[in-house]
């Protein structure tokens, strides 16, 4: 397994040792809508918390993070301060300026050079402001953010103000990439791109008439854009999949803007075989062979070291002959999608939750058997409500262009759900092109293309259905190992082992008796608890830090063989 090199090491008694120094996150963090003119503005920043002592704090990482050099715990509504000097590079004007953040949580008002250019509520999506009528020879941005995680009215995903088991510390700030790019009076605003067996759509935003060109197998083809849209139907058509990830590269050149972009040829459907639904991948039945992705970082919280982190991830889980991350609750930078792309990995994306958790209602009774609850009137507040709508819509249209994203997955357990008929009909309008998972785990209704259950504690036995089936949780095996776990007096799982040779003896006993035979009753997908360990979490095959990986790839490859469809 290739670690990541900037992963944080803990002493035996649990101690966060000393970290080599981080890399700037200085790389294009818009793979699919990409321009020369990138200017990134991560790296030290000014910064305090509630009018206090200015402090230096290294952006991108949230200040609750070991890398951002502050590391602590900011209380309930922190108020956070950023302020960054900077000048231009010559040359770089070429019309207007835009100041880009990839993420931060939850509200920021931006100012520059003491003018107030906007606001922005919710912590998990870009956003951006033209700047041009304020810039100078010397240029100030600065960044106040309010962070009401305890509300629960935002979406908010694992983040706990009393972390612990299943709780994550939370973080609140800017998380991801800071950037200004150039861009001519008319430019492209936006695109999305819509494939099929043998054919693409690009469909740009802002502009009107231009020419893609787009590199194929065989050479390059230039075709018109008219009125922003271009019909592409490349010779011999190549379809993306884990085992082959093809991507068509394309330039978008319209006026005096010129876009670098991508898309890949793939199809989801949902096909009977021999009497039972499968999920299929290009017009075949697939095997989704997945994990857990919480996307929680030993030295970075949210976010990792350096980018190169989300590759090795990805790299280590193929190697263990896994083809799919379910990404939980949580969405990640553009790039981390981008390497699920050009990597091959299948990503099936949650929704991230808000609304109050109660565990009697979300875990108790549900795992003693009650999964069935009407949903219309739960969780009333209209704001709540709005608000889970809202981060739903901006999830779609944000990522609806990548390939690798196979499945949404609307709710998790109950937290924050509601009315999940009409979100689930709300969603197709959305995106009729891939597979939903309405309620991920229990408190169903009939509006779903998937039958999703998760299954801990007791043996997976799962019954026919007339939709495909899809263990969308199962597992959370508990090893932790000696010197790479972040608390050594609790440990969270669902079941322990103390050597490693037992935990890996249960993992593939626990897939040869249970998983394995449930494919030919109807089961199309699996996700495996987890990636990674997160904090009291060691259920992971990558302990916290990344350092040590839990199982024999050989063996793992095995599995992977005898689940293909």
């Amino acid at each position: 397994m290739k670690s990541c090199e900037f992963a944080v090491l803990f002493t035996p008694e649990g101690e966060q040792l000393a970290l080599h120094p981080a890399k700037p996150w200085n790389v294009h963090p818009r793979p699919q809508r990409k321009r020369d003119s990138f200017f990134c503005l991560n790296g030290p920043w000014e910064f305090s918390v509630n009018d206090g002592e200015s402090e230096e704090i290294l952006v991108p990482f949230p200040p609750e993070s070991l890398l951002s050099g502050i590391h602590r715990r900011l209380g309930p509504r922190p108020k956070l301060y950023y302020r960054r000097t900077f000048a231009l590079p010559a040359g770089f004007l070429r019309g207007r300026v835009l100041l880009h953040f990839g993420a931060v949580d939850q509200t920021a008002e931006v100012f520059f050079n003491n003018s107030f250019v906007g606001r922005h509520t919710g912590g998990y999506e870009p956003f951006s402001f033209d700047v041009t009528p304020f810039l100078a020879e010397k240029n100030v941005v600065e960044v106040c953010v309010t962070d009401e995680l305890d509300t629960h009215v935002l979406p908010y995903g694992k983040q706990c103000e009393k972390r612990g088991g299943m709780w994550y510390t939370p973080v609140s700030g800017i998380w991801q990439t800071v950037w200004l790019e150039s861009v001519p009076e008319t430019y492209v605003r936006d695109l999305r791109i819509e494939t099929g067996t043998d054919s693409a759509d690009i469909f740009a935003d802002g502009v009107s008439d231009g020419t893609v060109t787009v590199r194929t197998p065989t050479g390059t083809i230039d075709v018109p854009l008219k009125d922003g849209h271009a019909h592409i139907v490349p010779e011999h058509p190549r379809m993306w999949s884990p085992e082959d990830p093809y991507l068509y590269e394309f330039t978008i050149r319209a006026g005096e803007d010129t876009v670098q972009s991508y898309f890949a040829l793939r199809t989801l459907d949902i096909r009977t075989v021999d009497g039972i639904p499968r999920l299929c991948l290009n017009g075949k039945p697939y095997f989704f062979h997945g994990l857990l992705d919480q996307g929680y970082w030993s030295d970075g919280l949210f976010t990792p070291a350096s980018p190169v982190c989300y590759e090795n991830d990805i790299r280590a889980m193929k190697e263990l002959g896994f083809n799919m991350l379910r990404k939980h609750i949580k969405t990640e930078p553009e790039l981390f999608y981008y390497d699920c792309d050009r990597l091959g990995m299948v990503v099936f994306q949650d929704m991230v939750n808000n609304g109050a958790y109660s565990f009697l209602r979300d875990t108790a009774l549900p795992t003693i058997g009650l999964k069935r609850l009407p949903d219309k009137h739960l969780h009333r507040d209209p704001e709540t409500r709005a608000a889970f709508e809202t981060a739903m819509e901006e999830t779609v249209r944000r990522l609806y262009s990548h390939p690798c994203i196979c499945c949404w997955t609307i709710f998790n357990e109950g937290w924050g759900q509601f009315d999940s008929g009409r979100m689930y009909r709300k969603l197709k309008e959305l995106d009729t092109t891939r597979f939903i998972d309405t309620a991920s785990g229990w408190f169903t209704g009939a509006e779903s293309d998937v039958v999703s259950p998760h299954v801990y504690f007791k043996p997976v036995k799962l019954k026919k259905a007339d939709k495909p089936l899809v263990l969308s949780e199962f597992g959370g095996y508990s090893y932790k190992p000696e010197g790479h776990a972040f608390n050594l007096t609790k440990t969270y799982g669902y079941q322990f082992f103390s050597k490693q040779e037992d935990f890996e003896n249960a993992l593939v006993k626990l897939y040869e008796n249970e998983i394995i035979p449930a494919v030919p009753m109807g089961l199309c997908a699996a996700v495996y608890t987890q990636v990674s360990d997160v904090e009291d979490e060691t259920n992971g095959l990558l302990s916290y830090d990344r350092r040590v990986r839990k199982v024999d790839a050989a063996r793992m490859k095995k599995i992977a063989e005898k689940l293909k469809i």
